[in-house]
């Protein structure tokens, strides 16, 4: 299984991946409509793709038999409501033969890669890559570096260098919120023989503009590689989708000049006061994907925050950052969008 060549194209270039957040009612169940709402959003958006199952849309999701029909109904909302090449990305994670048949239901539900978890703590680093070349070969792989506080660990730049070997690995979301690991990834597939078959994309919600800016340049063998990081698959951009989008042509833009305007930079640093504020730092990321919630339910698209894990809930002070930063930086916010089209979202 390859991705078509239109799609292939989109990935390199570059694009807007929402990390997909769950609907639920209050009484932790799944909500149908409003789940199809979130995806018609990040379509109507300019999302370039949407990453379904995946930490942003609760991992706790296989345990209560949601795995299946949340797929299910992103698929078949975006094959339904589009007629331009948008990435369907599943979440796969868990040992190699639960990731196994996460792959083979993925593939057969139309998605177009596997964004796999790097998480099994227990594991070496060898096992996990058996497991990535395994389940390579059932679909294309998005690789996953994801930061120890919500569930990953930390790897080597020798396992990034041979996973990047691994054929049908065609892009890699770095998300270890950490400088030095993310360079590790970026060194390591400019290393890699497959260097030009491989998108990287920033998870690093914490850095996305200067992530996107960077051009990253290491000397291989006395030929200076240059590579970008060509786009984000991000829980942020579950929220601020459309300005998101806005962010990245802006950011194509400007990658073709010789200098950066220094408002790019202090935007970014806007962005991540936001996201502070949103994945709860202050309280060691407990609230991330509430404080996700939290504005998606401002906004009507959900009808609360109500996780499916109970704990999992908006820390003490949270609304209060929420509320901040809403108002410091009203640029960055979509609610104006989003009331314009909630009611086309939902019918």
């Amino acid at each position: 299984m390859t991705l078509s060549p239109d799609k292939n194209t989109l990935l390199h270039e570059g694009t807007v991946i929402p990390a997909h957040p769950l609907a639920l009612n209050e009484k932790r169940q799944l909500d149908e409509r409003r789940q199809r709402a979130l995806t018609r959003y990040y379509l109507a958006a300019g999302a370039g793709g949407v990453a379904v199952g995946v930490h942003t849309t609760q991992f706790e999701i296989r345990e209560h038999g949601l795995l299946r029909p949340v797929l299910e109904l992103a698929a078949q909302t975006v094959d339904k409501e589009t007629n331009r090449p948008v990435l369907k990305i599943a979440g796969i994670c868990g040992p190699t033969e639960q990731a196994l048949r996460e792959a083979q239901l993925a593939a057969s539900l139309g998605y177009d890669m596997g964004l796999l978890s790097s998480g099994l703590a227990d594991w070496s680093e060898e096992a996990l890559l058996d497991r990535a070349k395994q389940v390579a070969d059932i679909i294309p792989v998005f690789g996953f570096y994801l930061q120890p506080a919500v569930g990953g660990r930390v790897l080597s730049y020798d396992f990034w260098h041979t996973f990047s070997e691994i054929e049908n690995v065609i892009a890699i979301k770095m998300a270890p919120f950490n400088r030095y690991q993310t360079l590790d990834v970026v060194r390591a597939v400019c290393d890699s023989e497959r260097r030009d078959n491989i998108a990287l994309y920033t998870g690093n919600d914490d850095n996305i503009v200067t992530d996107l800016l960077t051009p990253y340049k290491f000397n291989v063998e006395g030929e200076i590689i240059q590579k970008y990081i060509v786009g984000g698959l991000l829980g942020q951009w579950a929220v601020g989708t459309k300005r998101a989008v806005e962010l990245l042509d802006e950011v194509k833009r400007l990658r073709q000049k010789e200098t950066i305007p220094t408002e790019m930079l202090t935007r970014g640093l806007e962005l991540t006061d936001v996201n502070a504020a949103l994945f709860d730092v202050a309280n060691n990321f407990r609230g991330c994907i509430a404080g996700i919630h939290e504005v998606l339910k401002r906004q009507g698209l959900l009808e609360g925050t109500w996780c499916l894990n109970p704990i999992e809930c908006l820390s003490p002070g949270q609304v209060a950052e929420i509320d901040r930063v809403h108002k410091a930086y009203p640029h960055l916010n979509d609610d104006a969008f989003v009331k314009a089209h909630l009611h086309e979202w939902l019918g």
